[in-house]
C-alpha cells in the first residue's frame, strides 16, 4: 500500500512557439486544463502502475477542487485523506515549447496548509509513504516521523528542493529520487559530491537507495554496493511535464509490489518515457501493461 502526502493542483497549459525569457511575453493560440500537483500526479501514476494508493492533501473551496480530483477518483485512488479548506485550490501555470520543454509557475493555495497529523492512524507498517517538495518542509519532516513510528518506508522526491537544512530528512529517507539539477543543489548544501554517479554512491552509503534521473540520458542509481545505469527509451517527446512524476509513481509502485530493484528502475523509466508522449501531467501517466511492455525492452 502506498500513502501519498502532497500537493493537489489544477494545471493550465499553454503551447508556446518558445519559452519566454525574463520580462518577456510569448503568446500561444489556446490553453488546456488538466488536474495536477506532484502529490496527485504521483498518486495517480502509482495507481495506474498497479499499486493500491491513498492520497492525503487539501483542495480549496472553489470550482477547481473537483476538477483537480476527477482523475484520482476515476482511477480508484483512496481520497478519504483529502480535506476541503477555505480558500483556493492550488494552481499551476505551464508553458510548453515545440520540443516538449516547459516552464512552470505554481500558486500553492490550500497545499501550504496541509498537516502531517492527518496521516495519523492511516499509515501502516510495511507500507510506503511518498513525499515530494511542494508541501511545507515542517510537515514533510513530521510525516517522515510518523512513517518511522509505524514502520513504513519513506520514498522522497524533493521537488522543488526545500531551502532549509535537509540532512535530517535524508536520514529518514529509504528511497531518494532527484534529477541532475536537484542532486547538484543538495550536494552543494550538504558537502556531497555533485556528479550524479558519485552523488548516488555517497547517498547510498547510508543504507538508502538513491536515484538520479538524467532526462533523455536515462538514470544512474545506487543501492547497497550496486551501481545501476540505464539509457532512456527512445520516444518522441510531446510534453515532459509529467515524466518525473510518472517515473516516481511507477518506481514506488514496483518497489511496493516487491519487484527487484533493477526491474523497478526499468518500470519507472518506462513510465517516465511514455509520459513524454502525451500532453498533461496526469493524462500522460501510462497503465501497468504499457509500462511492462516498454520495461521489457530496457537493458
Amino acid at each position: 500500500m502506498i500513502f501519498v502526502f502532497g500537493s493537489i493542483n489544477l494545471d493550465m497549459v499553454v503551447a508556446l512557439p518558445r519559452l519566454p525569457k525574463a520580462g518577456e511575453t510569448v503568446s500561444g493560440p489556446d490553453h488546456q486544463t488538466f488536474p495536477g500537483g506532484k502529490g496527485a500526479n504521483q498518486a495517480l501514476a502509482a495507481r495506474r502502475a498497479g499499486a493500491e494508493v491513498s492520497l492525503t492533501g487539501a483542495v480549496g473551496r472553489d470550482a477547481f477542487a473537483e476538477l483537480a480530483l476527477a482523475n484520482l477518483r476515476a482511477a480508484g485512488v483512496d481520497l478519504q485523506g483529502v480535506r476541503v479548506l477555505d480558500g483556493a485550490t492550488g494552481l499551476a501555470l505551464i508553458g510548453i515549447d515545440p520540443k516538449g520543454e516547459n516552464q512552470i509557475i505554481v500558486a500553492s493555495g490550500a497545499n501550504i496548509r496541509v498537516e502531517a497529523d492527518w496521516l495519523e492512524g492511516r499509515v501502516t507498517s510495511g507500507s510506503t509513504l511518498m513525499l515530494q517538495g511542494e508541501a511545507p518542509l515542517r510537515e514533510i519532516r513530521k510525516a517522515m516521523g510518523i512513517a518511522g513510528q509505524t514502520g513504513a518506508s519513506v520514498f522522497w522526491n524533493p521537488a522543488p528542493v526545500p531551502q532549509d537544512d535537509l540532512m535530517d530528512c535524508l536520514d529518514r529517507t529509504n528511497t531518494l529520487v532527484v534529477n541532475e539539477g536537484e542532486a547538484a543543489y543538495i550536494a552543494g548544501k550538504l558537502g556531497m559530491p555533485g556528479e550524479p554517479d558519485k552523488f548516488a554512491r555517497d547517498g547510498a552509503a547510508s543504507g538508502r537507495a538513491v536515484i538520479v534521473t538524467l532526462g533523455s540520458r536515462g538514470i544512474v542509481a545506487a543501492k547497497g554496493e550496486g551501481l545501476f545505469r540505464f539509457a532512456a527509451p527512445q520516444v518522441t517527446a510531446v510534453d515532459t511535464t509529467g515524466a518525473g512524476d510518472a517515473f516516481c509513481g511507477a518506481l514506488a509502485a514496483a518497489l511496493d509490489l516487491g519487484r527487484p530493484f533493477d526491474r523497478a528502475l526499468k518500470e519507472g523509466m518506462a513510465a517516465g518515457a511514455l509520459a513524454c508522449t502525451v500532453t498533461g501531467a496526469q493524462s500522460s501517466a501510462p497503465d501497468k501493461a504499457e509500462i511492462a511492455r516498454l520495461a521489457d525492452q530496457i537493458v
